[in-house]
């Protein structure tokens, strides 16, 4: 389990779901203009959660299966299979881009950056969300997910961000809530209930650790504040939550 293809409904996978869902739901109310483009956008409910914000959605993602799924369950979304670094994309046609948890995946950055500039419209609004390299994979000297490239601080992605020509925003931090603190502590002797969840399969987990995945919510997280004038604050962060805007 490493919690990249989430889907709604799969009580093992709640945490991941939960964690993601709780960015969708925060960025959703910031999407700008008609148009929207979600980069990496998997099973599809994020998607679907932004369409709420912007009447044309296109959820694009490289994995056929991913596609073909989010075409039959979400039927009233557009869906392309499309590369990653050309995005089969006008350029200036869109108002809103948003990749969450995709960029740790990128083997080229500024690339990748390059075509959601590209793609924006002048003035047009980019938001990114990615795994804090501080708590996600403390004091490794690669990622922990085999599955990452590279992982960020906040001060690497906004500079990554700015020299692709997207001015930062906002720089905004997921972390737990109280509860998830308290599910922490419970579980420390294990490493915390990240931990507890990655030390083995689902069907081996202890009936304590599958209920108390199975019962966390999106409001379990928090987001902060904007932390642009001081990134230091998002360093015990989850997740972090990029905004830039195209020139």
């Amino acid at each position: 389990m490493t919690g990249e293809r989430t889907a709604p409904g799969i009580d093992s996978e709640n945490y991941w779901f939960r964690r993601h869902q709780a960015a969708y739901l925060h960025l959703r109310e910031q999407v700008e203009g008609p148009r929207l483009l979600e980069i990496g956008a998997g099973e599809g409910y994020g998607s679907a959660l932004l369409a709420e914000r912007a009447p044309v959605v296109l959820a694009l993602d490289y994995d056929a299966a991913a596609i073909a799924h989010l075409i039959r369950t979400y039927p009233a979304l557009a869906a392309v299979r499309g590369n990653l670094a050309a995005l089969p994309v006008a350029s200036d046609s869109i108002d809103t881009v948003v990749s969450l948890q995709v960029i740790e995946h990128v083997w080229d950055h500024p690339q990748f950056l390059a075509e959601c500039a590209r793609v924006l419209r002048p003035g047009g609004l980019l938001m990114l969300s990615t795994p804090n390299r501080l708590t996600f994979s403390p004091g490794a000297d690669r990622p922990v997910n085999p599955f990452h490239t590279h992982e960020f601080t906040a001060a690497e992605l906004c500079r990554l961000v700015t020299g692709a020509g997207l001015p930062v925003v906002a720089a905004q931090g997921l972390f737990a809530g109280p509860r998830l603190a308290e599910l922490d502590s419970r579980y420390a002797a294990d490493g915390g209930v990240v931990a507890a969840q990655l030390a083995g399969p689902p069907e081996r987990w202890p009936a304590e650790l599958a209920a108390d995945v199975a019962a966390i919510g999106w409001r379990d997280f928090r987001i902060g504040p904007d932390a642009l004038t001081d990134l230091a604050a998002l360093d015990d962060s989850l997740d972090l939550l990029v905004l830039a805007r195209r020139a």
